[in-house]
């Protein structure tokens, strides 16, 4: 259950990253980040409403409310480097070290929590993660400016911490946490909003589409913090960082994008990875 959860979060994340992408092409990615977290927030307040999830503990030992929002500002901060790096132009550098994110709360379950991974759950975790990074693209040919990788770096930093404040605050509640790390956006985009007072363009035309990239990316972090609840934490958070997985292929079936060979070996490997992990 937990793995199945896990994927799906990243096949979520995955697809809302190559929609956001494509939107941010022909408007600025900070409008089209900050238009759709609103989304993410009313989706996650909804289901809070119906649920009536608020009546968890939200401080304390096991609370949501200090993990969520240090989750939020983590997360924030890693799609703004993010944003920064991608928009030096190598991409190739950029985006596979940023998908490295997964090693902190890798480390954190293995050190922290106790995790215990057989010598086989190893191998499909190791094969996993190197997947998800060849998928990526990296492209070193050139050398490896410092600028780009620093952001990159910064980026996986960020959101690996972010990964781990998820898996903290969902042992008390995954909906709340991530509703909570929405709250949290939602005031970074009501800044950006009241600072340069517009959307960047954006108007009723791509409303759907903001609209399922909020909820999808929301969706996708709920399932992820539900799945650290279901199973052993690192595999969970392995499992849900092949999300640019999703991104690469979308962009090959519909955006033509070429693949480079790289690319397809890191895609087999991820394959073999998760159909490892899930065996074992």
């Amino acid at each position: 259950m937990a793995s199945l959860l896990a994927l799906f979060s990243s096949l979520l994340w995955g697809s809302a990253d190559y929609h956001a992408g494509n939107l941010s092409k022909r408007f600025p990615a900070i409008a089209v980040l900050a238009v759709n977290q609103a989304f993410g927030f009313i989706a996650g307040f909804f289901l809070v409403i119906i649920s009536g999830a608020w009546h968890v503990n939200a401080f304390g030992d096991g609370g949501y409310l200090i993990p969520g929002i240090i989750a939020g500002v983590a997360g924030y901060a890693g799609l703004i480097s993010l944003y920064a790096g991608l928009s030096t132009g190598r991409m190739g550098v950029v985006s596979p070290i940023s998908s490295l994110s997964a090693l902190l709360p890798l480390g954190y379950a293995i050190i922290f929590k106790g995790d215990q991974l057989s010598a086989i759950l190893w191998f499909g975790v190791i094969v996993a993660i190197l997947g998800g990074f060849l998928a990526s693209g990296p492209e070193i040919s050139q050398g490896l400016p410092l600028k780009p990788v620093l952001l990159a770096l910064s980026a996986a930093f960020f959101f690996g911490s972010a990964l781990i404040c998820m898996a903290i605050g969902s042992q008390s509640s995954a909906l709340m946490t991530m509703t909570t790390m929405r709250a949290t956006t939602l005031v970074f985009s009501l800044g950006l909003f009241i600072r340069y007072r517009n959307v960047g363009g954006l108007g009723k035309a791509q409303l759907p589409i903001l609209i399922f990239i909020g909820v999808a990316d929301f969706a996708a972090n709920l399932l992820l913090g539900v799945a650290t609840t279901k199973g052993l934490v690192s595999l969970a958070m392995v499992l849900g960082s092949l999300y640019p997985i999703a991104t690469v292929v979308l962009a090959f079936k519909f955006l033509h994008e070429r693949l480079q060979r790289v690319q397809y070996v890191g895609i087999a490997f991820a394959v073999i990875g998760v159909a490892v992990i899930s065996a074992f």
